[in-house]
């Protein structure tokens, strides 16, 4: 049991030391290390844990190291995996507070190239969760134009419908409604299932 929350503290360090970018950057990296390398968790099931992080306020990164370490250990998993998230990224922003300023970074040119540099590296990791998210939820080019309008009205800011909470809430509504059919679908075929059994009897 103790192997465990120290796995989760060593891989979601490991994460948090090594990403650029914030929550969105670590996305694929989290996948890779807990979906395909650990294979802790499915990858249906990584998605609907990050629906969850990025409908709750915070920070995506530590949200989705939570509810990872709760889906496998509870709250001492939550606490393990977060932990691990916070103290590299604690640590580094702390050494750069004392030891490098804006000033300094912009003065010095070894600095200013390695800050450039990852740019676009940064770019590439946040893309990456984007396509591996969308294959995962089984977007294609029939629902593909949900997610680009949806996009385009945030991008539009027009007042009401750009609010990126509108759509979570939208979203929500209309899983939930999309479910309570299936539901009662479900419910009315077992129920005649049922009743031909009986006359069958």
């Amino acid at each position: 049991m103790r192997n465990i929350y120290w796995q989760l503290f060593v891989s979601f360090f490991k994460i948090g030391a090594f990403t650029f970018g914030g929550g969105w950057a670590m996305i694929s990296i989290i996948e890779k290390e807990i979906v395909d390398k650990k294979k802790w968790i499915g990858r249906e099931e990584f998605l609907d844990l990050l629906a969850v992080a990025q409908s709750l306020p915070g920070i995506l990164a530590v949200n989705i190291s939570v509810a990872v370490g709760d889906k496998l250990r509870g709250m001492k998993g939550a606490v393990a995996a977060s932990a691990g998230t916070i103290l590299p990224s604690f640590t580094i922003i702390l050494c750069i507070a004392i030891f490098l300023t804006p000033d300094l970074i912009k003065s010095n040119d070894t600095l200013s190239s390695i800050f450039m540099g990852i740019r676009p590296a940064v770019v590439a990791l946040i893309v990456a969760p984007v396509i591996s998210s969308a294959r995962s939820a089984k977007i294609g080019w029939k629902t593909v134009a949900i997610p680009v309008s949806v996009a385009l009205l945030i991008w539009s800011k027009i007042p009401i419908l750009s609010n990126p909470i509108l759509y979570i809430v939208l979203g929500g509504f209309i899983g939930w409604m999309w479910l309570s059919h299936h539901r009662k679908a479900l419910q009315k075929i077992d129920s005649d299932i049922r009743k031909e059994e009986e006359k069958r009897l």
